[in-house]
Order: structure tokens, then sequence, then C-alpha cells
């Protein structure tokens, strides 16, 4: 069986490591055998209950997880011994002949397996998931050309030029990648797996909801979401909408949301601000109306992003509200014809969208629509077959008896 090695700084313990790690492998297990390093929190660690709830699911399906600590101070220097700790164990599994490709999610992980790619050969796929420089530079972590971009920038460059394949989770991320990296890109092959939801456990409820919920789920303190947008909308809805009630799923420090959204109580205790485990966030998502994602749309950075969270609102049968910019979340709901566009966030937009929702949720068939959006496009059998395919080509091309370097035989999607 070919083996591989998945790198990512997610943990597998949280809910992102669940849906966009775990929810890949056990599908791509059955074919290959697979060595996890993720990094994990210390606060999740401490968690005995789930460490041994993860250990046995990796066992159940032949994945050798080597979780690692995730630290958090000193920036720099924790970012920088993260990859070091990727790099040293990808070098040394490459090296025993422990693995035939490895899969970097993100940027320092395929940082760490350029590296390795340079002493070894070993293959990499540069699994991007979003244009990380960029969000930084919009979250205000990070200067344009400062020393540290300049560096960041150049790791994406060579990681785009020298990957087997490149992973992009948008179009429109791709559009701009070419654009700034033509050279670099001219052979490279780049394929577009959007974030994929397990439709099995996001699903359409066999209830109505029993009251009019306005929600919304995942961290909301990130510096990309546009906190002040969800506020003004919820307002709006609170002021026409007496009866309805709204909420936040995440795991963001309660009182620091609370403070953000509704400094003044007038939502009072019609507003819940709550955590859920991952294996739990559908029980609130059946239960809502409508589901708010804003993030910092038209900036650079927004293009290379899909929300998890789309995928799965759209498989419970849950409309969305949105704004432009971001990704290829506009389009698809307008292709579809499962949410709003909200404009800006002037008061009088927020009124606009609220009437198209109003005329939206009217209609019975919405949420078999969002369902069958979800399942075309966010489908978790579809983008593991994707996966396993990019592993299949990787490694029938390494194994040749003219195997090319890394990239050298890609073409243009």
């Amino acid at each position: 069986m070919p083996t591989t090695l998945y790198l990512t700084r997610n943990g597998l313990l949280e809910p992102l490591g669940q849906s966009q790690v775990m929810g890949y492998l056990k599908g791509l297990s059955q074919d290959y055998q697979i060595t996890l390093i993720t990094f994990e929190k210390p606060e999740d660690m401490a968690d005995t209950q789930a460490m041994a709830k993860a250990n046995a699911d990796c066992e159940a399906h032949g994945i050798d997880w080597r979780p690692k600590s995730f630290h958090r101070r000193p920036k720099l220097l924790a970012s920088a011994w993260s990859m070091f700790e990727m790099f040293w164990s990808a070098l040394q599994a490459a090296r025993r002949g422990d693995t035939q490709l490895i899969h970097a999610r993100s940027y320092l992980p395929a940082a760490a397996a350029w590296a390795v790619n340079r002493l070894t050969g070993t293959p990499f796929i540069f699994d991007m998931r979003a244009l990380w420089p960029e969000e930084l530079i919009t979250a205000g972590r990070l200067r344009r050309d400062s020393m540290m971009h300049k560096v960041l920038v150049g790791l994406e460059r060579r990681c785009l030029r020298d990957a087997a394949i490149v992973v992009s989770l948008t179009e429109a991320a791709t559009h701009y990648l070419k654009q700034q990296y033509p050279n670099e890109l001219e052979a490279q092959k780049i394929t577009i797996i959007p974030t994929c939801t397990n439709l099995e456990r996001f699903k359409l409820s066999s209830e109505p909801p029993s009251a009019r919920v306005y929600g919304c789920i995942g961290t909301v303190l990130s510096g990309w979401f546009r906190l002040d947008w969800l506020a003004g909308f919820y307002l709006q809805v609170a002021a026409r909408d007496h009866d309805a009630l709204f909420e936040v799923v995440t795991r963001d420090d309660k009182d620091a949301v609370h403070s953000a959204l509704d400094p003044d109580d007038i939502l009072g205790d019609r507003l819940a601000i709550y955590p859920l485990p991952s294996d739990r966030v559908q029980e609130a998502l059946q239960k809502q109306s409508a589901s708010v994602m804003f993030y910092a749309g038209g900036e650079t950075s927004e293009l290379g992003r899909s929300p998890t969270r789309m995928g799965e609102v759209l498989g419970c049968g849950v409309p969305v509200v949105a704004n432009e910019g971001v990704g290829d979340v506009a389009d698809i709901i307008r292709r579809y014809n499962v949410g709003v566009i909200v404009k800006e966030g002037s008061e009088a937009a927020m009124t606009t969208a609220l009437d198209e929702l109003e005329a939206l949720c009217s209609d019975p068939d919405l949420p078999s629509r969002c369902r069958k959006a979800a399942e075309e496009i966010f489908s978790l059998e579809a983008g593991t077959e994707a996966y396993s395919k990019l592993y299949a080509e990787i490694l029938g091309r390494t194994d040749g008896p003219e195997a090319a370097p890394a990239g050298a035989q890609a073409a243009n999607v």
C-alpha cells in the first residue's frame, strides 16, 4: 500500500481538524497508508477523553497519528519551531522510506515539505487552503512589503513552482495566482477542491424549526470576519421581528463576542453565544432559519476563502446571508438561489437583504435547493475521490521509469 505523510498545523481535536482533515483521511486510508502529524492546542490535549477517542478513530482506520503541541507564543519563534518539527519529521520519514508523498495543508507545512523535496526528491501537494499572506495583511497581523511578508511570498512562489500539484479552494484564487505567478504556474497543475462536508451528518431536519433563529457558526474574532456587519444585520432583524432569536456557535471568548456584537445589550436574552463539540454543530444548524457569514470581502485575501460553514449550512437546508468578494460564495448563492448577498454594511443594505431573505424563505423548495447545492459542490465523497486521484497521479508519475521532477508534467487546469 502506498505511504503518504499528511502535515497540518490544525489540531485533530478541533472542529476543523475533524471536518477538513479526518473527514478526508478516513476515505483515503482505504487505499493509502497514512501518517498524520497535527499540532494540538494544550487545552484540547488536556481532554483525555477526546484524545482517547481521536486515537481510537485513527487506529480504526489504520492512520498513524503523531500529535504535537501547538505553541502560541512567542509568535514568530512558535511558528518557526512548528515548521522545523514538521520538516524534521518529514525528512526522517522520507529517508527511512516511510513516505512516498507529502500532503501539506497550508503554507508552513508546504514550506517544510518543499525543503524535504529539495533534499530527497519526495513529491508534495501544496494544499493552499487560502491566500495566507494576504489573510494576515487583512487581519492587520502583517504589513505588506515588510521583511516577513517578502519571506512568505518567497515561500509561496517556491511551493507553487515546485509542488507536484497545487490544490486551491476556489476558482477566484486560481485566476489571481495565475496573474501573480505566470512563469511559476505555466507548467503547473492546479486542482480546485472546495472545503467539503460530511453530508451524512449535515442533513435536512426531520422537523421544521420551532422558532425563527438567525445564526452564525465558527470564529468571529479572527480579524477577517465582519462582526460589525453581523451586529447590524441582527439589529435589523430584531427591530422587525420581536420573536426572532439569535445565536453564535463559536469557540471564541463569549464575553469578547458579546461585547463586540451587542455592547448595549439590545438583543438581551434573545442572543445566545456558546460552543458546541464538532460532532454536534449540525444540531444547531438544523434549528436555524438562516445562517450569516460576513468576511472582509473585496480584499485579495478573500479570493481564496471557501468557508467550511457554507457546505454545512447548505447541507442542513438553511439559506446563507453573505457578502460579495469572498471566494466563490456569491457565485454559488446566485447560481443555486440559496441565499442573499449584502452589498454593504449600511442600515439600508441590511434592510434590503432582510426583505430579500423573507421573500426567499417563503419558497417551500428552498431547503431542497440548499441541499442540492451542498451535494453538488461540497460533498465529502467527491472531495475524497478528487484527492485520491491526485495521490494516484503523483505516485504513478514518480513510480515510472522516466519519472520527472515535481510539477514537470503538470498541465494547466
